[in-house]
């Protein structure tokens, strides 16, 4: 089966929450995610809600954080520099921290360092080290991808908080970390990652807003330090709107720092699902992410093109060393590799070794029929072929999904069904090759 591709579409920006309820959405399963984040060492500190939501008549999921202890987070006066009132709305999204008159300051997915002392250890809202994070991680039922995406996410954002501050990432102990909203909403964005089984990540932009935002330290400007760094360590693009707020938080840009492979879209593509992940905050631009789920559709080959054909006559090498030479030829992307035997000089038996590849090819092949065989010299052909033009789908049938090849002839399509789609299918259903190639061809056509 190909590769799956998850493109997310950041054009509202991200948070940590938008991101795992875009990815529930897209069909991560909850009882997987609620089983490893019962796992962790604070999970006697929160509770998680899922729900549905309306932003901008478009029906989202929403995933929330409910935190045990008391709990609140900024308005949106407050964060943008207006004035504070006295009631504050619980919003998991909200990523900057405030005072109250308790003896601390708690934010939701924060990124700002703080300085003032940690509360007991069993506080929502305490100072964790990113020791004391991997630790977390560590000691839980996640699996070990899980594991990996979740400590670079942490890591991604260490570094960040650490530059902003002009200190090591070691000694870093701040609210971002530490809190456990974020815990979860990091853990979690990787746990579905993982359950998904995505193997891409596409994300060609993040969009940001700008203006100003209020936190521990003061107004600060859209995008955070935080944000900013890791943009900048991390290869990402960051697109600057016209729409005041902030759309990218600190937590959302990890996230997307850690999971992203490519940042351009396939030329065309296939969507085979779409989730829509809902945000908290209310900006001019609705807060929505969108995760699809994509399969590259390739481009038909042209009607000719130029191809090359090294070739060489072997008669004093093991049948073992040959075979292992064509194993590491078509990995190493070799179009085709075969043997035919011939009779030599003196009358020897021996086998001709032809290898199909492209011109850009031949350095690395011809290193390995010299390594890995006794040839001691290849003749390299430079040749004209007519190819029909083909590309590769998924198809659903009764027997599941199917990847094959569809030729375009003048008279119409030729399905050709890949072979390890078929034999997966035989394997697992415990039908003959035969009976399963004639079902998905009549199913296909």
């Amino acid at each position: 089966m190909g590769k799956r591709k998850l493109y997310l579409e950041c054009y509202a920006g991200i948070s940590g929450d938008m991101t795992v309820a875009a990815l529930l959405d897209l069909g991560a399963d909850p009882k997987v995610l609620d089983e490893a984040l019962n796992s962790l060492s604070i999970s006697d500190q929160f509770q998680t809600r899922i729900s549905r939501v309306s932003k901008s008549g478009l029906d989202a999921c929403d995933f929330e954080v409910v935190l045990r202890e008391d709990n609140h987070d900024h308005d949106m006066q407050y964060l943008h520099g207006h004035s504070h009132g006295q009631e504050h709305s619980h919003s998991h999204d909200q990523e900057h921290t405030h005072s109250h008159d308790q003896e601390h300051t708690h934010s939701h997915a924060q990124g700002h360092l703080h300085s003032h002392q940690a509360k007991e250890e069993g506080c929502g809202h305490c100072h964790r080290s990113l020791t004391e994070i991997q630790k977390i991680i560590y000691n839980s039922s996640l699996t070990n991808r899980a594991k990996k995406l979740a400590e670079s996410m942490f890591d991604i954002l260490a570094n960040a908080e650490a530059k902003a501050h002009g200190t090591l990432k070691i000694k870093v102990h701040f609210h971002e970390v530490g809190a456990v909203d974020s815990i979860v909403d990091m853990i979690a964005a990787a746990v579905c990652i993982d359950n998904l089984g995505i193997d891409e990540v596409i994300i060609p932009a993040l969009y940001e807003g700008i203006g100003t935002v209020r936190c521990q330290h003061g107004i600060l400007p859209v995008p955070v330090p935080a944000v900013v760094n890791i943009v900048n360590t991390e290869n990402l693009t960051l697109h600057i709107t016209e729409t005041e707020g902030e759309f990218v938080t600190p937590t959302g840009a990890a996230i997307a720092a850690a999971i992203k492979t490519e940042d351009r879209l396939p030329e065309k593509f296939r969507i085979l699902k779409t989730g829509i992940g809902a945000g908290k905050r209310t900006y001019e631009r609705p807060s929505i992410l969108r995760a699809m789920l994509i399969e590259e559709q390739k481009q038909p080959a042209a009607g000719s093109d130029c191809i090359v054909k090294l070739e060489t006559n072997i008669d004093d090498c093991t049948g073992e060393a040959l075979g292992y030479a064509m194993e590491r030829l078509m990995e190493a992307g070799a179009r085709d590799v075969h043997y035919f035997p011939v009779f030599m000089k003196k009358n020897r038996p021996g086998y001709q070794l032809n290898v199909i590849c492209t011109q850009e090819q031949i350095p690395s092949l011809q290193k390995i029929i010299f390594e890995e065989t006794t040839s001691i010299g290849i003749r390299i052909q430079h040749m004209e072929r007519s190819v029909l033009p083909r590309e590769i789908q998924t198809r659903d049938t009764s027997l599941g999904e199917v990847q094959v090849k569809i030729c375009h002839l003048p008279s119409g399509p030729r399905i050709c069904p890949e072979h390890e789609s078929i034999a997966k299918i035989c394997k697992e259903s415990g039908k003959s090759w035969q009976e399963v190639y004639r079902r998905i061809i009549e199913e296909c056509r």
